[in-house]
């Protein structure tokens, strides 16, 4: 993988930790920022290696949400016309599909969250599985503040989320959601005293996903999500096919064997992936050699 300039990554014990590391720009999201998640989450997804991926931050802020002067560079919202206004829907689809990524990635992603999640923040963490957050942290749709709708996933995530009425209160308003009312609502897991703490937290409930077996863990990201969206009928249909796809014996002796013996179990990773498109590279540099 290439340097990156507003992550740090590091991978231990199937636990990956990916860090904001941009404190002084208040890990404000610019054109950079979306590469090199998108990049990052598609690595993760492919190699199988981590069984967990933690999102932590650094500086005053989780993040500030999108960097503002990146709409008078980067991005055009173009509104004199259809066709601009045309690509102004493509361009958004893009960053919708990034963010979208932690939710469909084969692991539990659970977000470490201190001081304010705004914006662009706020779409990113609602697509995460699990969210802890220090007494400091707040939460903020701020699109409306900036004279925008929220368009990166917070106000279709969201109502899955918190009742109707809050989200309604908070993207019409702009108000600040504290970590303690996000978590009478159920937004956040728990809220600590401080940023040490939460991370500790947060990298305990890693260690203890990353000890069961990956495609079990898979399956029920799978179920789970499905579940949201359908009815009850649906997803326990969709629940016998899964089941049926992935169920194993060994894995259930072992995790039974390795709890009487109070060791951890030891399971296999979930496959590496290759892209359709890598596997006729490497079938047509293979074919290329042998001339």
């Amino acid at each position: 993988m290439t340097p990156m300039h507003c992550f740090s990554l590091t991978i231990d014990k199937h636990i990956a930790h990916l860090v904001l590391n941009r404190p002084e720009a208040l890990n404000t999201m610019n054109p950079t920022f979306w590469r090199e998640l998108d990049d990052t989450l598609t690595a993760l997804n492919q190699a199988g290696q981590a069984r967990v991926l933690v999102i932590s931050s650094t500086g005053k802020h989780f993040s500030a949400g999108m960097a503002l002067d990146t709409f008078n560079g980067a991005i055009t919202m173009d509104d004199q016309s259809p066709e601009g206004r045309a690509a102004v829907f493509d361009s958004l689809t893009d960053m919708q599909h990034t963010f979208t990524k932690l939710e469909t990635l084969r692991m539990p992603v659970i977000a470490a969250i201190h001081g304010g999640c705004i914006g662009g923040a706020v779409d990113m963490v609602t697509a995460c599985c699990l969210r802890y957050a220090t007494a400091d942290a707040f939460f903020c749709i701020q699109e409306i503040n900036i004279g925008m709708v929220a368009d990166v996933g917070t106000l279709q995530r969201l109502p899955k989320l918190l009742p109707m009425a809050v989200v309604k209160e908070l993207a019409y308003t702009g108000r600040r959601l504290s970590a303690a009312q996000a978590q009478a609502y159920g937004l956040v897991n728990h809220v600590f005293d401080s940023q040490e703490a939460m991370l500790a937290a947060a990298m305990q409930c890693a260690q203890e996903i990353a000890s069961k077996p990956p495609v079990a863990i898979w399956g029920s990201k799978q179920a789970l999500h499905y579940a949201r969206d359908h009815s009850v009928d649906d997803s326990l249909k969709q629940m016998g096919w899964l089941q049926g796809a992935i169920w194993s014996n060994a894995h259930v002796r072992e995790a039974v064997t390795a709890m009487k013996q109070k060791r951890e179990g030891k399971f296999p990773p979930l496959a590496p992936l290759t892209r359709f498109v890598e596997l006729g590279e490497a079938a047509e540099a293979s074919s290329n050699g042998k001339r």
